[in-house]
């Protein structure tokens, strides 16, 4: 996934209202206020001093000008946006660089499912079954390892138990956890932030819900999948 316009360095004042942040770019130091596409806790991210880069709106006419994509941290650059790991998976499961989603003839996005549940993405082929994926964005990083989620989430809970419905019902569900840097050795949950989505997800796996975790090289340029990263998980 390439970025369509250059981004632009910032540095941020706050973020608030979880959807906003205050920043200054670096290059004449306007203050403006800035689309944070990231509903969570973004710990170890959003202080205040950091280095940011904001992609330009596509919109002219958008309300706000530019959005917050990159922090940039001493160990690399973060994407935060968290609508962007379901058109990475997308593009690298295409591409073949997920090998057990591989072989696959027609891959959709946003297929209904579920209670008033839309599956990231549904594979399907005549000799194989059904393929429910289900995507996560990944950031945070304690002590060398990946971790999720950063904050409580009754919904990505939900989307556990409907992978294990779609399991007894002799279909194959898949966990996707994409990290949006290079710097973690492992991957693992985070309990201590949302025990109930760690305790939904160890029922999922006993169902039969596969879990798969891969990082992306992150650069000014893009953002693409590099290469799986090893699970943590007791």
């Amino acid at each position: 996934m390439q970025f369509e316009k250059p981004l632009r360095p910032a540095r941020l004042i706050r973020r608030y209202k979880r959807f906003l942040a205050d920043v200054a770019f670096e290059d004449t130091g306007e203050e403006i206020v800035a689309h944070c596409p990231n509903p969570g806790a973004m710990l170890g991210l959003a202080d205040p001093g950091m280095r940011v880069w904001l992609r330009p709106a596509k919109n002219p006419k958008a309300k706000l000008a530019y959005a917050w994509e990159l922090t940039e941290l001493p160990s690399g650059l973060v994407g935060i946006d968290t609508g962007r790991p379901n058109g990475i998976a997308e593009a690298a499961i295409q591409a073949g660089r997920i090998p057990a989603l591989a072989g696959y003839a027609e891959l959709r996005r946003e297929v209904k499912y579920g209670v008033n549940s839309r599956i990231d993405i549904l594979l399907t082929d005549p000799l194989k079954r059904d393929c429910y994926v289900e995507i996560k964005n990944v950031h945070l990083e304690r002590e060398g390892r990946a971790e999720f989620p950063d904050s409580k989430t009754a919904r990505g809970a939900k989307h556990l138990d409907e992978l294990g419905a779609m399991v007894r019902i002799g279909a194959r569900a898949v966990m996707l956890y994409i990290v949006q840097r290079q710097d973690c050795g492992s991957f693992r949950l985070a309990d201590d932030i949302d025990p109930a989505y760690g305790a939904a997800y160890r029922t999922a796996r006993a169902a039969g819900v596969e879990t798969l975790c891969y990082d992306c090289a992150v650069t000014m340029q893009g953002i693409e999948l590099r290469q799986p990263v090893p699970l943590d998980i007791a």
